[in-house]
């Protein structure tokens, strides 16, 4: 992409973000809603390389799936996306009362007990449902989170996310540009009050394991599973997923669910190296649950797979996002307050 291009495209992604923060909030949620529904059929219908991949990922874990069948998959995985922005724009604006009725919480009496003592505890997760709701609802009900975010280009949009996100007492440690991230994490573990939660489904750093992932080879971080071993904070993995709500409950027809595993602790003898291979394979096949059974609320529209990983680089986390988002606040048209779901 030309220096122009790129500036034109950087242009058009921090106008989309300001009119999310600023517009969205302020519909009424049936039309905040059904305008998200619609840039998610404009995403799909447009395609590109986060579609495909989306795509891809998605077949590897339901190769059962028809063509016809994978792709309504895809099509609910991006409403699915796309309710998750929606609810990012809307939740600095929610109640707490709105926040509680939106999460539904299961296998949670271990890491209340750990929060009742004030003792920092480690989460892994993957880029299931709407992370920052449940990091919400956590501030409210278990410990606030610290997490560390991949910067997105452009920088005013990552400082957008950063300051969205403190709004909702959620602590953000860059993952570049400014001191080693794993250093403030060992501070925040050790200082405790804390839940550091990292969406460890994903390697960034070239530096992960590899790990079974619905009977294929997947790499992913190790460092929840190191800062746990390395601090002695508890490690949980916790599996998050969209389900339909029932009538009166959850936000714009949809409610967060979120299920710890036990904590978890190594299976095997060794160095911290082979005991934190052990520990994310773990976590793997607690969140394998929910990718094989709420595939949709599975947000990977990157390359995860280690068959993957020799091909040519896709669109990077930060351009799936802006370019889906984009689409939102540039071609779809506002929808009508009365317009429902169509879930």
């Amino acid at each position: 992409m030309s220096d122009l291009a790129r500036r034109a495209t950087d242009t058009l992604s921090v106008l989309g973000f300001k009119l999310g923060w600023s517009v969205v909030r302020a519909l009424p949620e049936r039309a905040a809603y059904a305008l998200f529904d619609r840039v998610a059929a404009i995403s799909v219908r447009r395609g590109g390389k986060g579609i495909d991949r989306l795509r891809s990922n998605y077949r590897r874990v339901r190769p059962e799936l028809s063509d016809a069948d994978l792709d309504s998959l895809v099509r609910q995985g991006m409403r699915s996306y796309m309710r998750y922005y929606c609810e990012a724009f809307r939740l600095p604006s929610l109640t707490r009362a709105q926040i509680d009725g939106a999460v539904v919480v299961r296998g949670d009496a271990e890491i209340r007990e750990l929060c009742a003592r004030g003792d920092a505890g480690v989460v892994f997760v993957g880029h299931l449902g709407n992370f920052d709701l449940a990091a919400a609802w956590s501030a409210g009900s278990l410990m606030p989170v610290t997490t560390v975010a991949e910067r997105l280009r452009p920088e005013e949009v990552f400082q957008e996310f950063v300051a969205f996100r403190r709004s909702i007492d959620m602590d953000i440690i860059p993952l570049t540009g400014g001191d080693d991230p794993f250093h403030g994490l060992l501070d925040a573990t050790r200082s405790g009050g804390r839940l550091i939660a990292l969406a460890a489904d994903r390697d960034l750093t070239n530096g992960g394991v590899e790990v079974d992932l619905l009977g294929h080879r997947a790499r992913m971080a190790k460092g929840p599973a190191v800062l746990s071993l390395m601090t002695g904070a508890p490690l949980f993995a916790a599996r998050i997923w969209y389900e339909p709500a029932p009538a009166g409950s959850g936000l714009g027809g949809h409610r967060t669910v979120i299920e710890f595993s036990n904590r978890l602790v190594p299976r095997v003898e060794g160095t911290t190296a082979v005991k934190a291979a052990d520990l994310i394979q773990q976590c793997a096949d607690h969140v394998a649950v929910a990718i094989r059974e709420h595939t949709s609320s599975w947000h990977m529209l990157q390359r995860v797979f280690v068959d993957d990983l020799d091909a040519p680089a896709a669109s990077s986390d930060a351009a799936a996002q802006t370019s889906a988002m984009t689409s939102a606040m540039t071609s779809a048209q506002p929808a009508q307050p009365t317009t429902g779901r169509t879930t």
